[in-house]
Parts: C-alpha cells; sequence; structure tokens
C-alpha cells in the first residue's frame, strides 16, 4: 500500500523565488530526516507565495501509513509555521 500526502502551502512572508526555495528546503528535509519519507516538490511554477509538496511513504499496513501521515502533516504544519508559512490544505490518498 502507498500513502501519498499533498501540502499545499502559503508562504506570505517570502519577497522573492529564493525565499519560497528556503521555506521549501527546510520543510522537506525536515521531514525527510524525521520521518523517512519522500517528499517532493509537485508545482514548481514561478510563484513566490505557494507551493506544493507531496510525502510518499510505503507500507503493508493500512494503519501505519495512516497514522504515520498524520504525523507528518502535524510536524509540517509545525515546521511551516516556524519557517514563516502556512499549511493552506492537506490530503491523504491511498494507492
Amino acid at each position: 500500500m502507498i500513502a501519498f500526502l499533498t501540502l499545499e502551502l502559503r508562504i506570505e512572508a517570502a519577497q522573492s523565488l529564493k525565499d519560497k526555495r528556503q521555506v521549501v528546503r527546510s520543510l522537506k528535509d525536515r521531514l525527510r530526516a524525521h520521518f523517512n519519507v519522500a517528499v517532493a516538490e509537485l508545482d514548481a511554477d514561478g510563484l513566490w507565495n505557494r507551493a506544493t509538496l507531496g510525502v510518499v511513504s510505503v507500507s503493508d499496513s493500512r494503519d501505519y501509513l495512516d497514522g504515520l501521515m498524520k504525523h507528518v502533516e502535524r510536524q509540517a504544519v509545525r515546521i511551516a509555521n516556524n519557517g514563516g508559512a502556512e499549511v493552506a490544505d492537506s490530503f491523504v490518498d491511498y494507492l
């Protein structure tokens, strides 16, 4: 089973693409290190104040994946808030 968490971020403090990249990179690196999940930016458009991240994990237990994605989402909200961003929306898909 595969769990796919999508995080839509608003980065109101970003004044440039460099500011956006700093926030996104920090969030990606910290989630990877803490949870051992795959994280990628999904829409690399030129908007400075928005980003969409995808977080993926694989397991044979849906219960494990459900709990993991809830923890990842909570931690992402904390990291984003501390980095000057906000998780505007999130949702999980299972394949």
